[in-house]
């Protein structure tokens, strides 16, 4: 798990051993096949690009190509012990309709994202007026994937607002932990793990 993106390694290290997970945006696999390879887990995965797909099925990774705007609503209630999207929440036309759709189809879900509130990102707008290009967010605002420029409080709003519950929480702060003390304002990323509220 070395070789993970520092918020894979977080969701890798708490997926209980031998689980049922849906990696919904699985990109090239890593999760998938750490999770398999490590984890003893029936990991299946979801991704819109036909050349990350391909990448993934070389690996011998189980992954249709599909798009979790639309493509989740397949997939029956409790399916999968957990429901991964990490760095696509911020990229989906309808996120909260994905987030339930996340916890239909799994018990838990993690959902990590981009945190548009880090303190960078904020003195890069304010000092030069224009939306900043990061090592973090490097392409500029017109060729971003990113059309939902989510907050860590924007989304503790949402995911309150419908009910969900935070099991656990990590934020990251230049690919190592940093704590829940001003995280909207301090954290680069953020990792939750989330269940229905009982």
């Amino acid at each position: 798990m070395a070789n993970l993106r520092p918020d894979l390694a977080i969701i890798a290290r708490n997926v209980a051993q031998g689980a049922r997970v849906l990696d919904v945006g699985c990109g090239n696999g890593d999760l998938m096949a750490a999770l398999r390879d490590t984890r003893g887990c029936d990991a299946r995965g979801m991704e819109i690009d036909a050349a990350n797909v391909a990448a993934c099925v070389a690996r011998g990774l189980s992954v249709i190509q599909g798009d979790a705007d639309t493509d989740l609503a397949d997939y029956p209630d409790a399916a999968f012990d957990y429901a991964i999207l990490s760095q696509t929440l911020q990229t989906a036309m309808r996120p909260a309709v994905v987030l339930d759709q996340l916890l239909r189809i799994g018990r838990k879900a993690f959902v990590s994202f981009p945190n548009f509130a880090h303190w960078r990102v904020r003195v890069s707008l304010l000092v030069h007026g224009r939306m900043p290009v990061t090592r973090l967010l490097p392409v500029a605002w017109y060729e971003t994937p990113n059309i939902h420029h989510v907050t860590i409080d924007d989304f503790r709003a949402l995911i309150a607002e419908r009910g969900i519950r935070v099991e656990q929480a990590w934020f990251l702060n230049n690919g190592a932990p940093t704590g829940d003390t001003l995280a909207n304002l301090r954290a680069e990323h953020a990792v939750f793990l989330l269940s229905r509220a009982s």
